[in-house]
């Protein structure tokens, strides 16, 4: 897997960037995440470098569900609350860290996603 890839820094626009090159998102109060494959492997890294791959397993599982055996995905770890509102207090609390999930979860039980970002 590259090392070279750095974390992409969002910033902050008054309008949304128009045009076929930009990818624009909505703002969720998560924990930044690269998510890693090389074929059976995933590892989960922090912006400081930490290794948080146990710690979100439905990260994994999805990662590895996915066509694609090499990739890396530089999102954000959320907790959804029921209102579809990231909600950091339960992300932060660690009670929910074995239903963080991925955009790419089919599972209807998931409570969080890792949603890609950047240009």
């Amino acid at each position: 897997m590259h090392r070279a890839f750095e974390f992409c820094l969002p910033t902050a626009a008054k309008a949304v960037p128009s045009g076929p090159d930009w990818i624009h998102e909505i703002k969720y109060d998560g924990y930044r995440l690269r998510v890693e494959r090389n074929g059976k492997t995933v590892r989960l890294f922090t912006r400081n470098g930490h290794d948080w791959t146990k710690r979100f397993p439905w990260i994994v599982e999805a990662a590895l569900k996915n066509r694609e055996q090499r990739f890396v995905i530089d999102g954000e770890a959320v907790v959804l609350g029921v209102d579809g509102v990231s909600d950091f207090n339960a992300l932060h609390s660690r009670r929910h860290d074995n239903e963080v999930s991925s955009t790419h979860s089919t599972s209807s039980r998931s409570a969080a996603k890792i949603c890609a970002s950047c240009r």
